[in-house]
């Protein structure tokens, strides 16, 4: 019978096809994962991968047996997880995604009441786009996930936090928008400046005046950072719309460009997220609770 051992070797050669990659993040040297594939598919009788001198292919069945892999290692780590939950669920680890637009405002500032609160945790923060997280949240790469709503999150367990609204950012000579934000976009148009597709806060702004801003009426301009858009409006390329949370945390306050709240933009959502029947769930919630007080005292 093949072991667990086996299989993290087969996932994490599936998922870097190359062996020298494969070995490092198993901790193990190439001659030894190497010995194992082949061990594992003598044991299967089927060949898991193609090898050339230059290359590694997965085959059709060593793509389907991986993935069934990952969910079996999955299925392993909740045990373990679920052991050590009831021994002290608030000890250990705990690997939080979060979006860029969101992690590096919300999570540093919360730190000295996290750590205050849940001392025996040790919190690890990666930041990546919305499907990336919930990605490696149902692999089990991440054990929670800080994104913002409306976004497809299928059966994952959510725990709303606040609403987000928005501040329109303009050049420091733009004349202050009078009446509702919507307007001023009317405007303004065609000089709206958003992120590059893949960042969901494109998506949210877009939803924050429903039919009234379209997608890709300023492609040529999209940024990749938050702080490329306050760049690109501080020299009078066109406007903006920033998340309060970004604004309240001191981004674009420097003078060089000018922030004017939205209180008619429709919000987008932040919420936590984590596998349903997690071990950990009162963990996370205990986090939620933080994520929350945090917001609402400043």
């Amino acid at each position: 019978m093949f072991t667990l051992r086996q299989m993290r070797f087969l996932v994490a050669l599936a998922e870097h096809l190359n062996f020298s990659r494969a070995a490092e993040i198993c901790f193990v040297t190439q001659p030894t994962l190497s010995a194992g594939i082949k061990e594992l598919e003598g044991l299967l009788g089927v060949a898991l991968f193609e090898r050339t001198k230059r290359s590694v292919l997965l085959t059709p069945v060593g793509a389907e047996i991986a993935a069934r892999a990952r969910k079996l290692l999955l299925d392993a780590d909740e045990i373990a997880t679920l052991a050590e939950a009831h021994r002290n669920p608030f000890q250990g680890d705990l690997r939080l995604g979060a979006i860029p637009t969101i992690g590096p405002f919300l999570i540093p500032a919360a730190m000295p009441e996290i750590r205050k609160a849940l001392p025996e945790i040790r919190l690890f923060l990666r930041e990546e786009m919305t499907e990336d997280l919930i990605e490696g949240l149902n692999t089990g790469r991440l054990d929670i996930i800080l994104i913002a709503l409306p976004f497809e999150t299928g059966t994952l367990h959510i725990a709303p936090l606040f609403e987000d609204g928005y501040h329109l950012a303009a050049p420091s000579d733009w004349p202050a928008p009078r009446g509702p934000g919507g307007e001023a976009l009317a405007r303004a148009k065609g000089q709206l400046m958003l992120l590059e597709k893949g960042h969901c806060l494109q998506r949210h702004a877009l939803a924050a005046y429903p039919g009234m801003i379209k997608p890709g009426e300023m492609e040529d301009f999209a940024a990749t950072s938050l702080a490329t858009l306050i760049a690109m409006v501080s020299e009078g390329l066109g406007i903006t719309l920033l998340p309060d949370l970004a604004v309240q945390a001191g981004v674009g306050g420097d003078g060089s460009v000018q922030l004017s709240p939205l209180p008619d933009a429709c919000p987008r959502q932040v919420v936590l997220a984590w596998r349903p029947g997690s071990a950990r769930t009162k963990v996370f919630e205990r986090l939620a609770s933080l994520l929350q007080q945090r917001r609402a005292n400043h």
